[in-house]
């Protein structure tokens, strides 16, 4: 069984910075494309950043220059840096992962979420 653990949220002014981990676990053979996604309430859940298996990345507009998204395949672990942190970007983040397991082919997983929020 598959499962995807994000941690790293929390609480903090507007300007400042935080760390989002995502860990996979479990019967894992190959991970292919990752991505943290969010959504705020009210809203439509929305892609932020993603990381393909060779690390070519793609950001959405808003998060550019701003957002960083890196995996580490040897812990089978995705990250987000988030800088200069602004109160929209305050939302539920979940990430999700394209995962080759023993029991399953390619299927797509998703963490349970974490909340981050940024303060005015």
């Amino acid at each position: 069984q598959v499962q995807l653990v994000e941690s790293g949220g929390g609480l903090v002014q507007a300007g400042g910075s935080l760390r989002l981990s995502c860990a996979a676990s479990g019967s894992i053979f190959s991970i292919n494309a990752m991505g943290w996604y969010r959504q705020a309430p009210g809203k439509q859940r929305e892609l932020v950043a993603g990381i393909s298996s060779r690390g070519s990345t793609n950001y959405a507009d808003s998060v550019k220059g701003r957002f960083t998204i890196s995996r580490d395949n040897a812990k089978n672990t995705m990250y987000l840096q988030m800088n200069s942190l602004k109160p929209e970007d305050t939302a539920v983040y979940y990430c999700a992962a394209r995962i080759l397991s023993g029991l399953t082919p390619f299927s797509d997983y998703w963490g349970q979420g974490t909340q981050v929020t940024v303060s005015s």
